[in-house]
């Protein structure tokens, strides 16, 4: 006599809370500015903006932007903010930074819009073993974002969960 098999996760109360799902959706590409600076290093402000003045921006539309400059030059404070404003027509974000930077921005502006009272009194698991590079600092975030709500939180997948936190009040 043949069992149906019953998959007991998918009856249950259990609500899978996965990062992955917020990953950016837009193409991020790095800029290094240090291509407009006298031989790398020199910021002539006069040439710095007429470079940027006649550089094609639009190629950075609904892009995700991080700048950055890979050599040691000493620049003035208003430097990446003037490619900036070059760029604001045309990418979605903009940070000065590396692209874990850019992915810590994000998740933090997706998890502020989040409601979390979907999750209330509800066991989650935050999933893990992500194929995209959530920073571990996201997970940490989000566990602080779902605490207030859920009755238990996990970390992993449901066949190997490792348990985080659960309520005594709930």
């Amino acid at each position: 006599m043949e069992k149906d098999i019953i998959n007991k996760v998918a009856n249950s109360k259990l609500e899978v809370f996965d990062l992955e799902d917020y990953f950016p959706k837009e193409e991020i590409f790095t800029i290094d500015i240090s291509q407009w600076l006298y031989e790398g290093f020199i910021l002539k402000e006069k040439d710095f903006r007429e470079l940027l003045k006649s550089f094609d921006w639009s190629i950075y539309s609904e892009k995700g932007i991080v700048l950055f400059c890979s050599t040691d030059a000493i620049l003035p404070a208003w430097t990446f903010a003037l490619v900036a404003s070059y760029l604001i027509p045309f990418a979605k974000q903009i940070i000065h930074g590396n692209e874990h930077d850019y992915l810590l921005l994000h998740y933090n502006k997706v998890l502020e819009s989040i409601d979390f009272s979907n999750y209330q009194d509800k066991p989650v698991i935050l999933k893990g073993c992500s194929k995209k590079p959530v920073p571990n600092a996201i997970y940490t975030l989000a566990i602080q974002k779902l605490y207030p709500f859920s009755k238990s939180v996990m970390f992993g997948e449901a066949c190997s969960a490792v348990p985080l936190y659960k309520s005594n009040l709930k």
